[in-house]
């Protein structure tokens, strides 16, 4: 790894897998709405706190940056699978039939 920091270029580097993990947990929150609604938050507090204890472990500040990145990501997305489930709510996203009963119940709130 010593190549990105004689080429300059560990900042694009980081750039890029931020751009990268950002946008993979965008389908990745939509899909766990969809499968197991809220309920799959603590999925998302645990690869957090799992991404923050590694980043503190691991020397390398390239792959310390991307752990670090991928647990604010992971704490991040909490607020984004209740957000979608207003937006599923809302009819902006499909409702999972086999969950039916689950958004009836908020509708009628």
């Amino acid at each position: 790894m010593d190549w990105l920091g004689s080429l300059h270029i560990g900042g694009v580097v980081i750039g890029i897998c931020t751009f990268l993990i950002i946008g993979l947990f965008h389908p990745i929150v939509i899909k766990a709405e969809y499968y197991w609604g809220t309920r799959c938050w603590w999925v998302f507090l645990l690869l957090g706190i799992t991404g923050i204890v590694l980043s503190l472990l691991v020397g390398d500040i390239l792959i310390s940056s991307l752990l670090g990145v991928f647990s604010f990501s992971s704490f991040w997305s909490i607020k984004e699978i209740f957000e979608q489930r207003g937006r599923v709510l809302k009819g902006w996203f499909p409702m999972n039939p086999a969950r039916k009963h689950e958004y009836e119940t908020e509708k009628d709130q």
